[in-house]
């Protein structure tokens, strides 16, 4: 968009009082290359269309520790010793500079790839790094989480806004100028409920927060996920199960390349190639990864809570103990199903809760929308294609945020993130 428009349209809100347009972004000047929003969310983006960023050893970074909660010592099995103590990860510039806080994804580790991804990038221009798990990972719950049922958004950030105090506490003399923030996918929406914690709280006073790709109506977008798992395949039966499918293709391509590599470039490729996946299979492969991250959540939560619904309660658990049982009960329950069995229930007797409905608009971006409306800090940056956007999500976006919020025409879930023109817009946002 060029200036002129984005300048009238600025004077005319000042005139009218009307509220900024979205910066929606036209399609044929945009350039990303994967129009299918499945592909885009699993491939991401080829590797010649990435901005350079610095390599794991030009990065000064190490992983710490926190023992937040030191009672879950004794409520947790033997075997679970490794996340009694919350671990996170600090990347430091060698002399003052501003922080910026990473929050993770839905169940993701603070290093998982696209975490990583922003660590570089944000490293790279100056920052120093702060990468979190999600309240929704079993790491987080087990450690840092004071009830380890995520899915209260506030108290996800009551539990974030704590970690980020005590990694604060934990390195007196890193040398900061300012603090950011930015999260991504479920990380985006902990990323508002944090900020607006802060504007009481004032430990951080950030200047500025991204929302990368947030679910607009929790449920909505749980909803959405929870649904590719039930896609028809074609060439599943009796017989042959997704994954034997999906690993007969892989096996053929390897052959017909002549070896094996496994890194960010196969999946692009692989998808430009004769075995690549289908539509089906790939919403199949988005649903299961997603489905297995709430299995994770609820097998966690019922086993620190004593809840007896996956675990039983007397069940010893060692070492020794086989845990597939109980994650293949896990796997059975659906977000929908640990949002009924677990989460209301846990709401209602500590919060007096309500209806389903009013659950939904208070752990969704509707709670924040006055906050959200009034707040020239905050921005959010969405794809009109994303997997997990209902009717109506983006329209709320445009009243709410105005021209804080940029729409890219293509992406899927988080998957032009590592594209040029989307990571040198994320930089040009916190430089301001």
């Amino acid at each position: 968009m060029s200036l002129f428009p984005r300048l009238a349209v600025f004077i005319g809100g000042l005139i009218l009082g009307a509220p900024l347009w979205a910066a929606d972004i036209d399609a044929q000047t945009y350039g990303y290359p994967l129009t299918n929003p499945f592909e885009a969310t699993i491939a991401t983006t080829p590797p010649e269309l990435r901005p350079q960023v610095p390599a794991d050893a030009d990065i000064r970074q190490n992983d710490y520790q926190l023992k937040l909660r030191p009672e879950r010592e004794f409520q947790l099995p033997d075997n679970f010793w490794p996340v009694t103590k919350l671990r996170y990860r600090l990347a430091e510039q060698d002399g003052a500079a501003p922080l910026i806080f990473i929050i993770a994804g839905t169940g993701a580790h603070y290093g998982s790839t696209t975490a990583e991804y922003l660590k570089k990038l944000f490293y790279g221009a100056g920052y120093h790094v702060v990468q979190l798990s999600s309240p929704s990972s079993y790491d987080f719950m087990a450690s840092a989480s004071r009830y380890a049922t995520p899915g209260i958004s506030s108290d996800d950030a009551d539990d974030l806004y704590r970690v980020m105090q005590a990694v604060r506490a934990q390195h007196p003399r890193l040398a900061v100028t300012e603090f950011h923030l930015t999260g991504y996918s479920l990380g985006a929406l902990h990323a508002a409920f944090v900020s607006q914690l802060d504007e009481t709280r004032r430990s951080f006073n950030f200047k500025r927060v991204l929302l990368l790709n947030p679910p607009v109506n929790l449920y909505t977008s749980i909803t959405n996920l929870d649904r590719l798992v039930q896609t028809r395949v074609k060439g599943i039966d009796n017989s042959t199960t997704f994954y034997e499918l999906v690993l007969a293709k892989l096996t053929r391509y390897f052959q017909d390349k002549g070896y094996v590599d496994i890194n960010d470039a196969m999946l692009y490729d692989f998808q430009q190639s004769k075995e690549h996946l289908t539509d089906e299979q790939l919403a199949m492969l988005i649903g299961t990864a997603f489905r297995f991250s709430s299995a994770d959540i609820a097998f966690t939560s019922d086993l620190i809570n004593r809840r007896g619904l996956i675990t039983p309660v007397e069940h010893p658990i060692t070492e020794g103990t086989s845990l597939t049982p109980f994650f293949r009960r896990a796997l059975q329950c659906d977000f929908d199903c640990y949002i009924t069995e677990q989460l209301i229930p846990m709401w209602r007797a500590r919060y007096d809760g309500g209806s389903v409905s009013q659950l939904i608009n208070q752990v969704s971006l509707y709670a924040l929308e006055d906050y959200l409306k009034n707040s020239s800090k905050i921005a959010i940056m969405h794809n009109a294609d994303d997997v997990i956007l209902g009717p109506g999500d983006l329209g709320f976006l445009r009243r709410t945020v105005g021209d804080r919020l940029t729409v890219y025409p293509l992406g899927g879930h988080c998957g032009n993130l590592n594209y040029r023109v989307n990571s040198d817009a994320m930089l040009e946002f916190f430089r301001g």
